[in-house]
């Protein structure tokens, strides 16, 4: 089959890239873009690795048709910062989260859209909203103390 053309906004970016229609949004973002902050660990949907923003909504791209991002908006973790760290980067930074790495992309994409939805988020409902994102260097706590601050912080007048 021909390559099809897929036009989308990617960190509040336009772009266009050409795509297999069984390529995956995750490849279209790794393999034509460039962009290799979001992982495959699985490609099955299970690890959270791939974690990226599609039209707002934390979305496993290793499971989304890149065709099916025509005409929408996505966001890795590249566009985050935004020109600076992100509260919830900063925070992940500061409190020591990152080990290997492999999983914090995915994981500040799953917080960061917790955060947006629930600005005041209970410990329960944080270790729910990255519970689709396996970390197998840490127990988590870090992660949990600094998606909390960062909620304070983006409160407090930091940027969401």
């Amino acid at each position: 089959m021909a390559k099809q053309v897929l036009n989308f906004t990617v960190n509040d970016e336009p772009a266009e890239v050409l795509v297999q229609p069984w390529d995956t949004l995750l490849e279209a973002l790794r393999e034509r873009m460039g962009l290799t902050g979001p992982k495959e660990g699985c490609g099955t949907g299970d690890c959270g690795a791939c974690t990226v923003h599609l039209d707002g909504a934390p979305v496993a791209s290793c499971l989304v048709l890149a065709l099916q991002a025509r005409d929408r908006s996505v966001m890795t973790i590249e566009g985050l910062a935004n020109g600076a760290l992100h509260p919830l980067q900063d925070a992940f930074v500061r409190y020591g989260v990152p080990q290997c790495g492999f999983c914090i992309p995915g994981v500040l994409m799953a917080a960061a859209a917790l955060l947006h939805q629930t600005p005041e988020p209970s410990e329960e409902e944080i270790r729910y909203g990255i519970a689709g994102n396996l970390c197998r260097c840490t127990g988590y706590t870090k992660m949990v103390a600094a998606i909390r601050e960062a909620a304070t912080t983006m409160r407090e007048g930091g940027r969401r």
